[in-house]
């Protein structure tokens, strides 16, 4: 057998798919976490924050393929569940670099942004667990928080004197 024949092989059953039902899984799973999280970071892009669509996506699929790889490959248990305690701490430094404290004012932004990018890696976990309720359901929960508590509240905006904080 030549070289060449062997490599052609060996990357046919590198990129083989067991099965049908497999491919589904995995094709649903990703699919869950892009449009949920694209749904958090629409709202944030619509508000023309720094972290929007493609992060929010981001974030999302990349939690879910940190989980849904362990599982695919038969890990389960503990294993999987420092995966995600390693998810939520990369991100929280990836959310800390979102929140800016103005001048000498008391003044932060980008908190919710922060709690959005940490919510979106949560959410992208479950979709790549199988956990599609919970995550379309935190997914509703979180975009009625952002999109009806700010119409709730007295306008920070103006107490403030420009950006509300937590934005």
């Amino acid at each position: 057998m030549s070289i060449t024949t062997q490599v052609g092989q060996a990357l046919a059953a590198e990129f083989a798919i067991p099965d049908v039902g497999t491919l589904t899984v995995v094709a649903t799973r990703l699919l869950t976490a892009i449009v949920l999280g694209g749904a958090l970071g629409l709202e944030r892009e619509s508000k023309g924050r720094a972290a929007g669509l493609k992060t929010h996506i981001l974030v999302s699929v990349g939690s879910a393929l940190f989980v849904l790889a362990p599982l695919q490959m038969g890990i389960s248990g503990a294993d999987v569940t420092r995966v995600m305690q390693g998810i939520v701490s990369g991100i929280g430094f990836l959310g800390a670099g979102a929140i800016l404290k103005q001048d000498r004012k008391e003044r932060v932004q980008g908190l919710t942004t922060a709690a959005g990018i940490w919510m979106t890696a949560a959410i992208g976990m479950a979709a790549g667990m199988g956990m599609q309720m919970v995550a379309l359901a935190t997914t509703v929960a979180a975009l009625a928080v952002v999109s009806t508590l700010p119409r709730l509240m007295p306008d920070r905006k103006a107490a403030a004197g420009g950006m509300a904080a937590g934005d």
